[in-house]
């Protein structure tokens, strides 16, 4: 039976954005630390605070496990005489090895020696491994501090190291561990003292410190539903809001603030971004959706002067409102279009030319994206309007005091300025998607002036040379590439990716604004995007593949290119599949590098050629009409009938005859049947269903 183990780092407040992955980053550490230690263990259970790590391993065995190493030495013949005797070698070998000849064991022609080295208790191994565990933890920022050498994420104020009811002894960075944790900063400032490890969380409760986020969390969110219906309201509780505000407090304590009612006539998303992404309160709805003149905040602590909290809450909310409401008239005062002239003193990139230029092709590749899907001319005339007003709210008050409204507020001032509903919804929608998971544009006019906004900033940085390396996108051009290709798969968008690629390109090199040449960019930058573009299907559960085969039958258009994954896809497990891939392997293997011209009948000599020749038209004709209807498992399975007819063409031809005649003819045949195939995946690449 073993005993549970808590390590506990107490440290300066951590920043609420880095506390999953480093609790996260100490559980994988610890587990592989004492894997690596051979200590057996039930579980390990991470926590964090505002002012500590920790980590509580359930049932860690008392001892490392015994260890087994087997050497293998000489011979038998070469350790042991005709009659059986040790020789000089197995002699030598048995003290070398530290056991007695008599324990070598003999196997497969081979003398071992079997070495057992006694596993050490765990307080000593413990005390061995975590200074080096801890040294070696890896956050994404660290910082050092004193005159220490260690780099962590923050200072280290305390160490806790309990197994069972005792100590493990350890130093880091001059601090000596203990089981003198923390309570609350200001609700319990004096040391807290653990009897034992599984008194962690209860004894650190009763020094005000929920140190479980779970717990925290929920703590969370009931006190903030409950302080929002006290309002008659119901709390806006996102999930980004709620993590953030659990990592930011030890003990919560929900509070509700009102706001002046008049502060409720600035659009919506000015509110909300104001209370949660600046104050960290959580918005009031009421029964109809619309906000309600209250807010909730949570503060780290008890409810002694709450009311002096609420009013601090309130007192900050309204200035940063009155703020809001001014540089909202403010922005109003002057029309939208004429903010967009502005944009001529804004610059893009030194490189790429102003946020004007850009406007200006955006409203070129607009105006190509909607010819290319064929759009009405008031729906063309909507996506051209926005793609030129989409950036101009980047010279307001309103967005550069709060940059996440961009697109936002260009759409109110659009509507207030008398743009056409679908150009204002374009502007709001252009941005989309930003992230993973994210809202994909509603409308046409939004779809269009998306996909040029991400298009012309993807080829403008690659044809100046500026692509990510390693971790590094200050650009932030994967997630620009990630939507890109997430538009025109879900969108369905029958667009050529090399097309694309090249009206972007040319509104670049018409202002000398290129480093590199069109090929070069459509190269570099399509393997790029084929790499997210097979991340999204892989993600959608497609094999890794059959997303390789589909696309390396090509994915110029990638909508078609996904297409044609999901209908493999759902073709594994259909006997006919098989029949496919391996008449396919089977014909381009033989076909491979052949430039044989087209099949000619008259140079048939056996039965099995003309067979497969008609057999061939055939399916070759009835999947192309399927493929131009988009049926691409229809297709496949039309195709996958000449299993019969290959095989019995293979059993009664020799496709390599002397004649170069016959032989070209036949590998022609072969790659007919190749290039129907084709079209759709390289069956080769997909494994056995």
């Amino acid at each position: 039976m073993g005993r549970d183990f808590l390590l506990e780092i107490g440290l300066e407040e951590m920043p609420a954005a880095s506390m999953d992955q480093a609790r996260a980053e100490l559980v994988r550490a610890l587990a592989a630390g004492l894997a690596e230690q051979r200590l057996a263990y039930r579980e390990v259970r991470g926590y964090a605070a505002p002012r500590r790590l920790a980590a509580l391993v359930i049932d860690l065995a008392e001892r490392q496990e015994d260890l087994v190493q087997e050497v293998r030495g000489p011979a038998a013949r070469v350790a042991f005489d005709e009659a059986g005797r040790p020789t000089k070698a197995a002699l030598g070998f048995a003290r070398g090895q530290g056991v007695a000849v008599e324990e070598l064991v003999t196997r497969n022609g081979y003398v071992y020696a079997q070495k057992r080295e006694a596993g050490r208790p765990a307080l000593s191994v413990l005390a061995a491994m975590l200074p080096e565990l801890l040294a070696a933890l890896h956050f994404p920022k660290n910082m050092r501090w004193g005159e220490q050498s260690l780099r962590f994420l923050r200072p280290i104020r305390w160490l806790v190291a309990l197994y069972g009811e005792e100590v493990v002894p350890f130093a880091l960075a001059g601090v000596a561990s203990g089981r003198a944790s923390r309570g609350h900063r200001f609700l319990h400032p004096q040391p807290v003292d653990l009897p034992h490890a599984g008194a962690y969380l209860p004894t650190l409760a009763s020094a005000y410190v929920l140190a479980d986020q779970e717990e925290r969390r929920q703590a969370v969110a009931t006190q903030v539903r409950a302080a929002a219906a006290g309002a008659g309201g119901e709390a806006v509780l996102t999930p980004e809001l709620l993590n953030e505000v659990t990592n930011l407090v030890e003990y919560p304590t929900a509070v509700l603030g009102a706001l002046a009612p008049e502060h409720l006539a600035l659009p919506e998303e000015v509110l909300t971004t104001v209370m949660a992404a600046h104050q960290r309160f959580f918005p009031v709805r009421g029964p109809e959706g619309l906000l309600l003149p209250y807010f909730v905040g949570v503060r780290d602590g008890g409810r002694r002067g709450l009311e002096q909290v609420r009013a601090g809450y309130e007192r900050v909310l309204a200035a940063r409102l009155v703020d809001a409401a001014f540089f909202y008239q403010e922005d109003l005062k002057e029309p939208l279009v004429a903010k967009a002239e502005r944009l001529r003193t804004v610059i893009f990139h030194e490189h790429l030319g102003s946020m004007y230029d850009k406007a200006c092709r955006l409203q070129y590749l607009a105006r190509w994206l909607a010819g290319q899907l064929g759009l009405e001319a008031a729906e063309e005339e909507a996506a051209a309007r926005a793609a030129y007003l989409a950036k101009a709210d980047l010279v307001t008050n309103m967005v550069y005091e709060f940059p996440e409204l961009a697109g936002t507020m260009g759409s109110y001032y659009a509507a207030r300025h008398g743009e056409a509903e679908a150009v204002a919804r374009a502007i709001r929608e252009h941005y989309l998607p930003r992230f993973s998971g994210d809202a994909l544009p509603q409308s046409v006019a939004g779809t269009v002036v998306s996909l040029a906004d991400k298009l012309d900033s993807l080829v403008g940085h690659w044809a100046v040379g500026i692509t990510p390396t390693g971790s590094q996108d200050p650009y932030g051009l994967r997630r620009l590439a990630f939507g890109l290709c997430l538009l025109l798969v879900d969108k369905d968008l029958p667009l050529s990716w090399s097309e694309m690629v090249l009206q972007a390109y040319g509104q670049y090199q018409a202002f000398g604004r290129t480093k590199l040449s069109f090929a070069a960019v459509e190269e570099s930058l399509g393997e790029f995007c084929r790499q997210r573009l097979a991340n999204i299907l892989e993600e959608r559960g497609i094999r890794y593949d059959v997303v390789n085969a589909v696309l390396a039958a090509g994915w110029d258009c990638p909508a078609d290119a996904a297409r044609r994954a999901s209908a493999l896809q759902g073709l594994l497990d259909h006997p006919a599949l098989k029949a496919l891939i391996t008449t396919y392997t089977r014909a381009r293997n033989l076909a491979r590098g052949d430039t044989a011209g087209p099949v000619r009948p008259d140079l048939f000599r056996e039965p099995a050629e003309g067979e497969l020749y008609r057999a061939l038209q055939a399916a070759t004709e009835e999947a192309t009409a399927l493929l131009a209807a988009g049926d691409y498992r229809a297709a496949l399975l039309a195709l996958a009938r000449l299993e019969q007819p290959l095989a019995s063409f293979f059993d009664r031809v020799l496709v390599m005859a002397e004649d170069p005649a016959l032989r070209a003819n036949r590998l022609a045949l072969l790659q007919g049947i190749v290039t129907g195939v084709g079209r759709i995946a390289d069956l080769a690449q997909v494994q056995s269903p």
